[in-house]
């Protein structure tokens, strides 16, 4: 058993805590984008800029990578000469150290001082041989005589440590406990790496110390540090890395220079042929590229003067061949104008007379006065396509309200579809929907569309929905009838097509009407869409903005209709004759319903709804009607939009 609140959760009927702030964080990722899209515009459609910026990276990278391994081969060649120099000068001290105390050993020994004489001497010692030595390395090194066996310095004769001797103001914390350890515990000379710390307020300097145990004049041990400054070293590896930055930069903007001026060779061909041919794709055919030299870049540009020139030669001719039959359709049209009221009255006469007739005269009268009528339409209709084709088709817009046009197209349709047994249902009608649009040629449009849902409705329900949304209206006709095949939808707007060429038109039909149709919603800078699924019916759906000159950007009604079989779940396997309108609910905003035919039961049961309506979804900027969309199996991708 679940709980309340799981059962309210399950049904959706608890409000997620995060849903109220997704917009918040879409709001403030589009606020942030914003100052980078010219940026990023640029980037996109800017060839050479994304090349250089490329070169200059890897220029980077490869100066970085060149110049941390030679600093280091520089660095370690340094310490490696500096560490060499270093012991080889501090083994020489200590020698000479070592010898200084044995010759003042001697002498002492030689005066008969005594050993407390000789311990008295060995601070002085001390003293006299930390100023010998810095005396000629100041600057250079400095020198630490310190007592292995005391923290302060050279032991006394009592055993009581006497302070450190050291040169140039050096302190005794330069030389470290580790390396003091080390130089107790090894007979010869050891080298470490330290900082020397002075007391005259300048900051610790780089050195390298190296040190050793020697013998006073009194017999007592010392240790004896030598601390080398890398001053010099320092230096050097300073000028090395400001060449080796000067040089890098110098390198990197040369080479996006040079990278600048080879892809400009290549780039301004290609920005020069997609400029022609834009023009060209703007009907300025005689836009040519200028060609230099005899390399790929000017045999690309004489092979596009070639492709140019052949353009324009068959567009010349197609053109020519288009205004030639136009004009052969017009002029036909208006010529054949007055024979066909010639003989349009002596059919009226004759079918007027026809009582007086045998039953086979009487009824080829009728047959002409049908026929001259399907004639009178096609004719009309041919001298209207010859208007678009001419580009004569003028727009009368005014502000109209689209539920009285669809009504009046309904009116006029109801002795059809009677015939049929069909029901016509107008819904969305409960709030205006008004737009800037040439009424007749609105009108034509739907009674296109809905005589052709009545015809080929077989005798189902035919449902006009109407819908305004986002600047723009529409209005959608559904039939449930046969349907489209895949493909068809793509070809339902070519004049004189038809679905089955075998079967004979019985009813209007001209092949003309969705082809003027199309032409009036572009005229109107609209759409019109087509949709539709075998055995179950289709829908033709016209939008128009709200304003005239308006773009569109989306259809406030979806292009596949919520009861097609997929959307109601449905196998694709259902034959015709399996789908049914659901009634129209009362109260406000659920469509106004007309009875156009005999009342008659559902074929089956309304479906119950699924979940709520969907949001009106985006058209591309595709030509309208030039394709749409059938959708002929179930696991077909969805897609709104054509």
């Amino acid at each position: 058993m679940r709980g309340p609140y799981e059962r309210e959760l399950l049904e959706g009927r608890l409000a997620d805590p995060m849903r109220g702030l997704l917009p918040v964080i879409r709001s403030c990722v589009r606020w942030a984008r914003r100052p980078l899209q010219p940026a990023s515009r640029l980037w996109r459609r800017n060839l050479q800029l994304r090349v250089v910026a490329f070169t200059l990276l890897m220029s980077v990278g490869v100066v970085l990578l060149l110049g941390f391994v030679v600093i280091g081969q520089v660095r370690n060649g340094l310490l490696d000469a500096k560490e060499k120099a270093s012991v080889k000068q501090a083994m020489s001290g200590f020698s000479i150290a070592q010898n200084m105390a044995t010759q003042d050993g001697q002498e002492t020994d030689s005066t008969g001082s005594g050993a407390t004489a000789k311990q008295s001497d060995s601070g002085a010692w001390a003293t006299d041989l930390t100023s010998q030595f810095s005396s000629g390395g100041k600057g250079v090194y400095w020198i630490v005589v310190l007592s292995p066996g005391g923290e302060s310095g050279i032991q006394s004769g009592g055993g009581t440590p006497r302070g450190a001797r050291t040169s140039d103001n050096a302190l005794q914390k330069s030389v470290s406990k580790e390396l003091r350890a080390a130089v107790d515990r090894t007979p010869g000379a050891v080298k470490q790496y330290t900082k020397v710390y002075t007391d005259d307020g300048n900051p610790p300097r780089s050195a390298l110390a190296v040190g050793k145990r020697i013998t006073d004049p009194g017999g007592n041990e010392v240790q004896l540090y030598y601390l080398f400054a890398f001053d010099q070293e320092q230096k050097t590896l300073g000028l090395v890395k400001g060449t080796l930055a000067t040089a890098g930069i110098f390198v990197v903007v040369l080479l996006g220079a040079i990278a600048w001026l080879v892809t400009r060779q290549v780039v301004t061909p290609v920005r020069m042929a997609a400029g022609i041919a834009e023009r060209l794709a703007a009907g300025r055919l005689q836009e040519r590229m200028q060609v230099s030299g005899e390399d790929d870049i000017a045999r690309l540009g004489e092979s596009f003067n070639k492709m140019a020139q052949n353009l324009q030669v068959k567009i010349q001719q197609m053109e020519d061949l288009s205004r030639m039959q136009r004009r052969f359709v017009s002029d036909v049209s208006h010529e054949l104008r007055t024979p066909l009221t010639t003989v349009r009255m002596a059919a009226d006469v004759i079918h007027d007379a026809r009582s007086d007739f045998d039953p086979v005269t009487a009824r080829s009268a009728e047959l002409l006065q049908n026929q001259l009528d399907r004639f009178e339409s096609m004719l009309s209709d041919l001298l209207e396509i010859s208007r678009f084709d001419a580009g004569a088709a003028e727009l009368s817009a005014e502000p109209i309200d689209l539920r009285d046009v669809v009504r009046q197209v309904v009116d006029a349709a109801e002795p059809l579809a009677e015939r049929k047994g069909s029901t016509v249902l107008i819904r969305g009608d409960a709030q205006p929907v008004v737009a800037e649009a040439d009424p007749r040629r609105v009108e034509r449009v739907l009674r296109n569309l809905v005589v052709n849902a009545i015809e080929h409705g077989e005798g189902r329900d035919v449902v006009v929905r109407l819908a305004t949304a986002d600047g723009a209206v529409a209005v959608a006709v559904r039939d449930y009838g046969v349907g489209l095949k895949p493909g068809e939808a793509t070809r339902v707007f070519n004049r004189f097509w038809r679905a089955d060429p075998a079967r004979a038109r019985t009813t209007g039909g001209t092949g003309l009407g969705l082809s003027i149709a199309v032409e009036d919603a572009r005229l109107h800078g609209g759409w019109l869409h087509a949709w539709g699924e075998p055995g179950g019916g289709s829908q033709f759906r016209m939008t128009l903005p709200r304003t005239a000159g308006d773009s569109l950007r989306s259809s406030p009604i979806p292009l596949e209709p919520d009861d097609s079989r997929r959307n109601r779940g449905l196998t694709s396997s259902a034959g015709a004759g399996t789908l049914s309108v659901p009634e129209p609910r009362g109260g406000a905003g659920q469509g106004h319903r007309r009875e156009m035919g005999p009342a008659r039961p559902p074929l089956i049961p309304p479906m119950p709804s699924t979940g709520s309506a969907r949001p009106p979804t985006a058209d591309p900027a595709a030509l309208p009607g030039s394709g749409a969309r059938v959708v002929g199996h179930r696991e077909a991708v969805r897609k709104d939009e054509i």
